[in-house]
């Protein structure tokens, strides 16, 4: 596994779920604070994004993609929309039955709008790193696959979703949108650790290597020796910018998937212990008991609500 996908893996429960939206003229919808990362795809038309904190409005247009990754408050509203817009908004779950249009005069716009359902206990850092909102215009040619997703989007929804076998298609097209876009935005993004994490080969070979094998006995030597540098060098540049050094990141990254285990599946501690790179139970459990502040018994008894990691 890639840290991409492992990143996504640990924090994402079940599906996406998404609604189909036609609308023209004066048009304004809202969208609540929720928990879990929002998207928009533009099928058609034009409109605008108002961010809630007053940030300055996003004009989208058909192609764009935008992510909203931690759930924050905006509106959607017509490409000419004033300041009013947000006042005048309709909720967006009055307006989301599939396919329900909003009449007026006016070119109409399509949209994809959704979202993905996220376990906040456990987020890696990388999606903490995101900005609020991710923009991909349909113009930026650096990224082939996502333009093909959403070609892939627009084309599976001509027919209103009801093509053969679109009920598999349309999540696991929205699921490979989540990772385009993620890649694009660490492809461009000009600040910030994790996106050059990514692309400096000592880095992205030593964290390859921690998520292939997390239960590999590891050391600084070994790691080191695995990425091609010296222990300093690989110290060094993964501390800054990872933000732990190589042998914390291991340490959380292990409990995080323990973590997962304990929630998701009824796994003896034992076996939950031996597949995250822990020689006991007991070893495990002080581990676990440390970082999040319970017990893994205790953890899997509640759920994991309300537990949050280090």
């Amino acid at each position: 596994m890639d840290v991409v996908s492992d990143a996504i893996s640990a924090v994402r429960v079940g599906r996406p779920s998404f609604s189909r939206l036609r609308v023209s003229g004066d048009w304004a919808v809202r969208l609540a604070p929720y928990e879990g990362a929002g998207f928009h795809v533009v099928l058609s038309g034009a409109c605008t994004l108002l961010p809630d904190d007053g940030g300055v409005p996003v004009p989208l247009g058909a192609g764009d993609v935008v992510l909203v990754p931690h759930g924050a408050g905006h509106v959607l509203a017509d490409a000419a929309a004033g300041p009013d817009a947000a006042r005048r908004a309709v909720p967006f779950e009055e307006v989301r039955k599939p396919h329900l249009p909003l009449p007026g005069a006016g070119p109409e716009v399509g949209l994809l709008c959704g979202k993905y359902r996220l376990d906040r206990s456990r987020t890696h850092p990388l999606l903490a790193g995101l900005p609020d909102m991710v923009h991909l215009p349909d113009g930026d040619t650096g990224s082939p696959e996502l333009r093909a997703a959403v070609g892939l989007l627009a084309r599976e929804l001509d027919e209103e979703g009801d093509r053969p076998g679109a009920s598999l298609v349309l999540p696991g097209l929205l699921d490979l949108l989540l990772v385009y876009v993620i890649r694009a935005w660490a492809a461009h993004a000009r600040t910030g650790g994790w996106p050059a994490a990514l692309t400096d080969r000592p880095t992205a070979a030593a964290l390859r290597a921690l998520h292939s094998d997390p239960a590999a006995p590891w050391t600084t030597d070994r790691l080191a020796a695995a990425a091609g540098v010296s222990r300093a060098t690989l110290s060094r540049r993964f501390t800054s910018l990872v933000g732990r050094p190589p042998m914390a990141y291991l340490t959380w990254w292990r409990l995080t998937l323990a973590a997962g285990r304990l929630r998701e599946t009824d796994a003896p501690l034992a076996t939950v212990a031996r597949e995250t790179g822990y020689g006991s139970p007991y070893a495990l459990s002080h581990a676990f008991s440390r970082q999040f502040g319970t017990t893994p018994g205790r953890y899997r008894d509640r759920g994991a609500r309300g537990v949050r990691a280090s």
